[in-house]
C-alpha cells in the first residue's frame, strides 16, 4: 500500500467520478471529490491536498479556470495538477501545456495509466520539495554549481547540461535559465528576469515582450516542442518558474 497521499478528483460525471475515487482508494490513497471547480476550491481550502485530477468541461468553473485559480495561490503552487478529459484534440492539449499543467489523461480512463501518472507526479513533487529544502540550507555561500534533477549548471564557466548532454546557450539564455534555477519553484516576475537578462528596468508588458523570444529559443534548445513549456512554467499574470526537470 502507498503512503496516504491525498488526492482531489474533480468531475461532473457521477459514475466516472465514483469509479476513479474507488480505484484510488483501493490503492491506499486518501481521496476527496468535487463535481465542479468551485466546490474543488472549497475542498482545497479545507483539506491538505497532494495532487489534483480534474476534468476540463464542467459547470460553474471549468478545469482551465480551476487550474488558474490553483496556481494563483502560493500555498498550492507545488500541487501537481492533471487534466482528466475526453478531449483528445492537440489544440486542447497544447493549450493546457501552455498554461503549465503537469499531465493529461484521456477518457476513457485506463486504470494502469491513471496509477502511473499519479505515482509519477507525486514522486516529482516530493523530489522538488527535497531539492528546495536542500538549496535553502546551502545558501550561506554563492554556489558554483546548480543541480536540479537532470539539469546541471556551471555558473563559473556558463555551461549547462541536461540528461548529461551539454546544451549550448547564448549569454542571455544562460542568464535566464540560471536565474530561474537559483530560485527553483519560485515565481519570478518578467521585470525581475529582464533586469537579470537585459540589465533593464521595464514594466510588465515591456518585460514580457523582451522575454518572449528568449523563452522560446531556450525551450527549443532544451528539447521541448513548440507549445510545450517544458519545466519552465508560465504562471499566468504573475511570471515564470522552474519546475523539477526529471524525465
Amino acid at each position: 500500500m502507498h503512503t496516504k497521499a491525498s488526492i482531489l478528483v474533480v468531475d461532473d460525471e457521477p459514475d466516472l467520478l465514483e469509479n476513479i475515487v474507488l480505484a484510488l482508494d483501493a490503492e491506499g490513497y486518501q481521496v476527496h471529490s468535487a463535481p465542479d471547480g468551485l466546490q474543488a476550491l472549497a475542498k482545497l481550502e479545507s483539506e491538505d491536498i497532494d495532487l489534483i485530477l480534474a476534468d476540463i468541461a464542467m459547470p460553474n468553473m471549468n478545469g482551465y479556470q480551476l487550474y488558474q485559480k490553483v496556481r494563483e495561490n502560493p500555498e498550492w503552487l507545488f500541487v501537481p495538477f492533471i487534466f482528466l478529459t475526453a478531449r483528445g484534440l492537440n489544440t486542447d492539449i497544447d493549450y493546457g501545456r501552455e498554461l503549465g499543467v503537469d499531465d493529461y489523461i484521456i477518457k476513457p480512463v485506463r486504470v494502469a495509466e491513471l496509477f502511473s501518472a499519479v505515482k509519477g507526479r507525486l514522486r516529482r513533487a516530493r523530489e522538488l520539495e527535497e531539492t528546495l529544502m536542500h538549496q535553502a540550507t546551502s545558501r550561506a555561500e554563492p554556489p558554483e554549481y546548480i543541480n536540479i534533477g537532470n539539469l546541471h549548471i556551471d555558473l563559473n564557466q556558463h555551461k549547462v547540461w541536461l540528461n548529461n548532454e551539454e546544451i549550448k546557450l547564448s549569454a542571455k539564455e544562460f542568464l535566464l535559465l540560471a536565474c530561474l534555477a537559483e530560485n527553483p519553484g519560485s515565481v519570478l516576475s518578467p521585470q525581475e528576469l529582464v533586469k537579470t537578462t537585459h540589465n533593464l528596468t521595464a514594466n510588465s508588458s515591456e518585460a514580457t515582450t523582451l522575454l518572449g523570444p528568449l523563452l522560446h529559443s531556450l525551450r527549443r534548445k532544451l528539447g521541448f516542442d513548440i507549445g510545450d513549456t517544458g519545466f519552465i512554467e508560465n504562471v499566468r499574470s504573475v511570471g515564470y518558474r522552474l519546475l523539477l526537470p526529471n524525465y
